[in-house]
């Protein structure tokens, strides 16, 4: 989950919850514990993801989501042989 967690972008904007990388480094060790085990029971549950739009070139929006730290690591995690 570290690897998983080294490889994400850390200079986006936080995702729905408001934690930014720099939030959820503070207790690293120990959130990825938590989202280790919330992952093998079962129970972890993606977060919503915070709907933002980009202005086009041509005056239309493109929407961006923008998710929170923990599910950033998530998708990695077949790649690490976890869940």
């Amino acid at each position: 989950m570290k690897e998983a967690y080294r490889l994400t972008r850390k200079d986006g904007a936080p995702g729905i919850d408001g934690v930014t990388a720099d939030d959820y480094a503070t207790n690293l060790e120990a959130n990825l514990l938590d989202l280790l085990d919330r992952i093998r029971s079962g129970r972890y549950i993606a977060p919503p993801v915070r709907r933002t739009y980009i202005p086009k070139a041509d005056g239309s929006r493109r929407p961006l989501g923008i998710p929170t730290p923990p599910s950033n690591c998530t998708p990695l995690q077949p790649a690490f042989g976890i869940g």
